[in-house]
């Protein structure tokens, strides 16, 4: 698939290749709520039609179109999901190893397979990641799943997941003096995002925040409610971008992601906003370095309500660790960043560095 907000890497990334990018992605399905654009500025896109076979665990994924779109594009270098649920990508590797080719495979890592017949499921994978001639991983704790899998260190990267440039100088925020503290959310509202947690942990704190709920999905009308119920000083401001979603950003005191997710992390920090953030897939990990935030258990409320009330019992601390977030947005964690690492695994490959097997 292609989500709007991996449009700006790749057409980062296209204006690093010499001779181009061409990205094959279709649809994702209606329960994922992603939002995907049929536009690149600067990369070639090709649609493809998905089948989306079987559900959770056991989805699997036939593309179509694919073999067709290697043949018309011919690519020195192919990049693949690490993902064996794609059922075509074998047929597609195998293309291009007929023709002496490299295949680098993209993938969140190798988390815990549990559940029905997870021990054919993970032969599968470990089956699958070998056909890769290098894997980026979005985390350094991906990185470790998939050396702990036998991947030879030196076939893995990381790529820190991002989706904003580096950022503007620091945003003027008004002192936390004498004002309700402002806390932030930003994401899909679903379920597992557990805005539920957030506005529980809030009505339990002595001195009330304001809190800003950005984002629209199919939980919005339960959390409005519970909101009503609990914590009416909840502002839901519904899905908001560019600018709109910039101010709430620059005029929040504290970002807030209580369940699953990441990727607002990264752009909250780019806006000097110290955060407080539940693990999750690992990238997580990477981006909260303790003296920018606070990682916490998922699903715990007691500990979301004790971290809240320790970051808002010291204002000064909270503006120092919003500029820590800054300078890692700025130094790290950025679609520069990203672009680079992909740019060092496609130089690596087309140089053909000898590697481990």
């Amino acid at each position: 698939m292609l989500p709007a907000y991996r449009a700006p890497f790749f057409d980062r990334l296209a204006e690093a290749c010499q001779d181009g990018l061409s990205v094959f992605a279709g649809a994702a399905r209606s329960e994922e709520a992603i939002q995907s654009t049929d536009r690149l500025d600067v990369a070639h896109y090709v649609k493809a039609r998905n089948l989306h076979l079987f559900g959770d665990p056991f989805y699997l994924c036939l593309q179509l179109g694919l073999v067709k779109w290697l043949q018309d594009w011919d690519p020195e270098i192919l990049i693949l999901e690490a993902n064996p649920r794609y059922l075509v990508n074998r047929t597609a590797i195998r293309w291009m190893k007929h023709r002496s080719r490299s295949v680098i495979g993209w993938g969140l890592g190798a988390p815990t397979i549990r559940g029905p017949m997870a021990s054919l499921r993970r032969l599968v994978r470990e089956n699958a990641l070998p056909r890769f001639d290098l894997l980026i991983a979005y985390s350094s704790l991906g990185a470790e799943q998939y050396r702990a899998l036998g991947v030879p260190k030196n076939r893995v990267l990381v790529a820190p997941n991002a989706v904003s440039p580096p950022p503007s100088p620091l945003p003027e925020r008004a002192p936390l003096v004498n004002r309700p503290a402002r806390l932030l959310f930003v994401g899909r509202l679903q379920e597992r995002k557990r805005v539920d947690l957030l506005l529980r942990a809030c009505a339990q704190l002595e001195t009330a925040p304001d809190v800003w709920i950005v984002g629209d999905g199919p939980a919005r009308v339960k959390v409005e409610q519970l909101a009503r119920e609990i914590y009416p000083r909840a502002n839901f401001a519904g899905s908001q971008h560019g600018h709109a979603l910039d101010w709430f950003f620059d005029k929040a005191d504290l970002f807030v992601l209580p369940g699953t997710g990441g990727l607002a992390v990264q752009q909250a920090m780019a806006h000097g906003l110290p955060v407080i953030v539940a693990e999750g897939d690992g990238t997580q990990n990477d981006l909260v370095a303790g003296d920018n935030g606070w990682l916490i258990p998922s699903a715990d409320l007691d500990a979301l309500t004790e971290t809240l009330r320790n970051a808002l019992s010291n204002p000064k601390r909270l503006q120092e660790m919003g500029g820590r977030s800054h300078q890692l947005v700025s130094e790290r964690y950025n679609i520069n960043t990203m672009v680079d690492v992909f740019v060092q695994a496609m130089n690596t490959c087309k140089e053909k560095t000898p590697l481990e097997k």
